[in-house]
């Protein structure tokens, strides 16, 4: 064999073995991704594309309903103002993706609304819920101040008071916060929520490459790490995912601590005569 024909089928032969592993690991990554938490949010468990029987089924099967709640707000230049009820209901959407349930349309309240008015209303709306047939309501705010979950709370004390429904109000992170779950403003872990649920609606080119101030005060509203530094959307799909779960299980810990006559659906049909709107 010549030296040229020699080297050109190894040349052959390594390319064939590059592209053979690269397949490989292309394989081996989609099998990962296919166990990872993905960032589309699936219309089934979402109230408001759901159809009644896939309500009523969704019902019977883990009567829990989630509601996210959250504000228009700054959030630096580089995120949407929606950005903490857009959270909130996308952590819910993946909790229900898992562990069954429903979630609510997002609710845009927040504790600097008049309380005496405001938490009636939701009141309302849980009472509403219950009569619906669900168990357990969950209320998660991505609106990480004391007030919005005293507003969720206050609101669910007469719906539960009689023992037949449990809830409870969380900002999101309650129950996951650690190394790889937390959250600020729009710093490291909320822009990387949003870079994995919402890429398109980050613009990080917004704020530049000089320095911002992280203080939470004028001009950049940041509170945190900095987003161009310590921002990613794996630390996002991580975040999203410890949260979903630990909502998860504590919808389930919930809906156990009912008496067991109470832990049903409790609606004959989402159809008229016995069900119509919330």
């Amino acid at each position: 064999m010549k030296r040229r024909d020699f080297l050109g089928a190894n040349v052959l032969a390594l390319a064939g073995g590059a592209w053979a592993a690269r397949a490989a690991n292309a394989a081996d990554a989609r099998s990962g991704l296919d166990t990872a938490i993905q960032s589309q949010l699936s219309p089934d468990v979402q109230m408001q594309f759901m159809r009644p029987a896939q309500l009523e089924a969704a019902g019977r099967k883990f009567p829990v309903v989630y509601v996210p709640f959250g504000l228009i707000e700054w959030h630096g230049l580089h995120l949407p103002l929606g950005n903490d009820a857009l959270k909130a209901h996308a952590i819910l959407v993946k909790c229900a993706e898992k562990f069954n349930g429903v979630v609510y349309p997002p609710v845009y309240f927040h504790d600097g609304f008049r309380k005496e008015h405001l938490v009636p209303v939701l009141t309302d709306l849980f009472q509403r819920l219950k009569r619906t047939g669900y168990r357990v309501i969950i209320g998660v705010s991505g609106h990480n101040v004391p007030g919005q979950i005293d507003m969720i709370n206050q609101a669910l004390v007469p719906v539960t008071a009689d023992g037949t429904v449990a809830g409870i109000g969380l900002w999101e992170i309650t129950l996951s916060r650690g190394p790889e779950s937390g959250t600020d403003h729009a710093a490291k872990w909320e822009t990387s929520n949003m870079m994995f649920l919402y890429p398109g609606l980050v613009d990080m080119s917004e704020l530049g490459d000089g320095p911002i101030n992280l203080d939470m005060k004028p001009p950049s509203g940041i509170g945190g790490l900095d987003p161009r530094q310590h921002a990613s959307a794996e630390a996002g799909r991580r975040n999203v995912e410890l949260a979903a779960e630990s909502i998860g299980r504590k919808a389930q810990e919930l809906l156990a601590s009912l008496p067991e006559g109470q832990r049903s659906f409790n609606l004959e049909a989402v159809a008229p005569g016995r069900w119509w709107l919330i």
